[in-house]
């Protein structure tokens, strides 16, 4: 039961950043079937890429060194760029919208899954069960985050936009220079 709770914990914890930029990216008003597609891919991503992690992890991290949080920081600049940019154009997010970008945001939300999956064992030795786990969490707070952030774009419009893009691109600088 503990291996359990332990699993729990961890992918709550892993599906925090999914809330936190789900409820930015819910400012768009993205519409309730790209928000259930994003929550699956949000879901999915975190399924798989614990077990990537687990199979491959350690062989990438030992013969191929690159810094995680500069690809994440990347990516999260060019998100948060374009919504702020959209806003003040007042035109349509495409980048945001489309298939590209809801796979690149789950991705970006589910790297940190991935490093997890190298340490799995030592959390849980059912490895359908964790990644089952991850992407319910991650899943259930992806939605939560984008309904959230639809009411405040509601609420705020614009503002809400701009900040939520202004609150990616301080993300992004955080993540590169952890």
């Amino acid at each position: 039961m503990d291996a359990f709770f332990t699993t729990l914990l961890v992918g709550i914890s892993l599906s925090m950043d999914a809330f936190s930029l789900s409820l930015i990216y819910g400012t768009q008003n993205i519409g309730r079937k790209n928000e259930i597609i994003l929550t699956m891919i949000v879901g999915l991503f975190h399924f798989f890429m614990p077990l990537l992690g687990l199979s491959i992890g350690h062989f990438l991290l030992v013969y191929f060194v690159f810094n995680v949080n500069i690809v994440v920081g990347i990516i999260f600049s060019i998100i948060g760029l374009e919504m702020i940019i959209s806003s003040i154009k007042e035109s349509d997010v495409k980048i945001l919208l489309s298939m590209w970008g809801l796979v690149l945001f789950g991705f970006s939300v589910s790297l940190d899954s991935l490093t997890t999956g190298i340490g799995l064992k030592a959390i849980n030795d059912n490895f359908l069960e964790v990644s089952s786990i991850f992407m319910i969490c991650s899943g259930f707070f992806t939605f939560i985050g984008l309904r959230l952030g639809n009411i405040l774009s509601n609420k705020f419009g614009k503002l809400a936009t701009i900040g939520g893009g202004g609150m990616l691109i301080i993300l992004a600088i955080y993540y590169v220079f952890r």
